[in-house]
């Protein structure tokens, strides 16, 4: 097979249809020779907005002597292909091992995904619920208020991720295959096949919530054990090593390993480790709000008038300031929605989600800026996750346990708003019109008027008055690292940190890969 890299299509709605023809057109050759084709990658050209076009990298097989065609030139990039394929299932040479998992969001569904494809069988350990039934203490906590502190947005099967948007991009480096095999698997157990060569690939909380579903089925057929709704009290030690785990019924279970993958919110059991000596540091983070604008105008701006065959329309800004301090875009959630994302009483937190279809009224994102020494000790791992806590317990008190939001216009004059403009937040969980301006500190709401204004300026009208903040934006990512060395190990011998709540991960699909890569050192 060979290789076509930047193969240019006028965005259409039959676009397959029209890559095999460019195919056929550019390679000179009749449909009679174009044997098969596989789209590897697929993004969109849109830098004029009156003509788009779909970009392409896709393997080709032709019948024939496929060398020819790798000596001519082309518009686009021609050459050998070789794919890379992961290796896995490779059979445990202890296959008795007793290996505890704590977590079942992506970093420890895929680590035991791996050791029960090799022969092991691990007993996974969730706080929370299965999914579905978590699914039904978000909506009621969204409608009533009343918070499930071990099963919510944050806590429960899936992880965190669950209740996002499902993206799977990832700007992890990846020879191994891993990626790809992620992405293999998630289509496996119920997710659209578009997954394996859209730019920036995403499920939506409906899909995803289902693929979760399936992957636990198959899990518990191949042996593993699931424990819901079970937390792990304490660590089991002889000297430097762990002998087991305490759970918060007593029991305990004895293991030789135990995967770490907490998640970024589980601040108990990192105070836990942090009593028992295991090493970790605090780590530089970011915090802003969710800023909201009405999706036709996102749409708009970054598709012109193709937004009918190419959907909700994503975007990414960063900018690094004259103060040292970076101010991104995260999570952004094209036709999506603000949700209440807290996991403790008497504090809150924000996040975007979006479903499959992205049709929802709005467009969201994280709009944060980075954090670190002025706002807590570098030295103390704890303080760092005291400092979180504290802008979610002003978040709580300014919205009085509401979602607190704020116009732009309003934060930027510093005075409370009273009403929305001509749209209205499109959000999971009652909102409360407030003044923003005191949850942070004056630096970091200056940092984020700035970054805001040059936002500005490569979409022209994001800072429209009428947009929406919505605070607290606290959890972009774990706010300690636990360290590891070259084997993934913890200085406790047998615990190994995965994931995004052990600082090694930022998303579903790098946390998934990072289980991946602690299970293949397991088995």
């Amino acid at each position: 097979m060979i290789l076509l890299k930047q193969v240019k299509v006028p965005v259409t709605n039959n676009p397959k249809e029209a890559l095999k023809k460019k195919i056929i057109k550019e390679l000179r050759i009749s449909s009679e020779e174009l044997l098969e084709f596989e789209i590897l990658r697929q993004s969109v050209d849109a830098r004029k907005k009156t003509d788009l076009f779909f970009v392409y990298n896709v393997c080709v097989s032709i019948k024939g002597n496929e060398d020819k065609f790798l000596k001519r030139k082309y518009k686009f990039c021609i050459e050998p292909y070789h794919p890379v394929v992961y290796r896995y299932g490779y059979i445990s040479k202890k296959p008795s091992n007793n290996t505890v998992i704590i977590g079942a969001g992506p970093a420890g569904l895929f680590a035991a995904y791996y050791m029960s494809l090799s022969g092991l069988c691990p007993v996974l350990i969730e706080r929370g619920k299965k999914v579905e039934d978590r699914k039904k203490d978000v909506i009621e906590f969204w409608e009533t208020g009343r918070l499930n502190p071990d099963s919510n947005v944050q806590f429960g099967e899936g992880g965190a991720g669950t209740f996002s948007d499902g993206k799977l991009n990832t700007l992890v480096k990846d020879k191994t295959g891993r990626n790809r095999f992620v992405l293999e698997t998630f289509v496996k157990f119920g997710a659209p096949e578009d997954i394996l060569y859209n730019f920036k690939p995403h499920i939506g909380t409906d899909i995803l919530i289902e693929v979760i579903q399936n992957l636990r089925e198959e899990l518990l057929k191949r042996g593993c054990e699931i424990r819901y709704e079970t937390k792990v009290e304490d660590f089991l030690l002889s000297e430097d090593s762990l002998t087991g785990v305490i759970l918060d019924s007593g029991e305990i279970i004895t293991c030789e390993n135990c995967v770490l993958a907490i998640g970024h919110s589980a601040r108990d059991t990192f105070f836990k480790l942090y009593e028992k000596k295991v090493d970790m540091k605090a780590k530089e983070f970011a915090v802003g709000f969710r800023v909201e604008h009405k999706r036709s105008f996102i749409d708009e701006h970054q598709y012109g008038t193709y937004g009918s065959l190419l959907g909700a329309a994503p975007y990414k800004v960063a900018t690094k300031l004259k103060n040292n301090r970076g101010v991104y875009s995260f999570c952004m959630c094209p036709g999506g929605y603000v949700v209440n994302s807290s996991s403790e009483n008497g504090l809150l937190a924000v996040n975007g989600m979006s479903y499959s279809k992205r049709d929802g009224a709005n467009s969201n994102s994280a709009i944060v800026i980075s954090v670190g020494k002025k706002e807590f000790s570098l030295d103390n791992p704890m303080a760092a996750i005291e400092y979180q806590r504290s802008l979610e317990k002003k978040a709580f008190e300014l919205g009085e346990g509401n979602i607190p939001q704020q116009l732009y216009g309003d934060f930027v004059a510093k005075r409370p708003s009273k009403s929305y403009g001509s749209f209205v937040s499109n959000c999971k969980g009652s909102a409360k019109l407030c003044d923003l301006s005191n949850l942070f500190s004056a630096e970091i709401n200056e940092s984020f008027i700035e970054g805001m204004e040059q936002f500005d300026r490569k979409i022209k009208g994001f800072t429209n008055e009428e947009i929406i903040l919505s605070g607290v934006e606290s959890r972009t990512s774990s706010p300690v690292r636990i360290t590891r060395d070259e084997n993934f190990m913890s200085n406790m011998k047998g615990l190994y940190p995965c994931g995004e709540g052990a600082g090694y991960a930022g998303g579903i699909t790098s946390a998934a890969m990072d289980g991946l890569k602690v299970g293949e050192e397991i088995v």
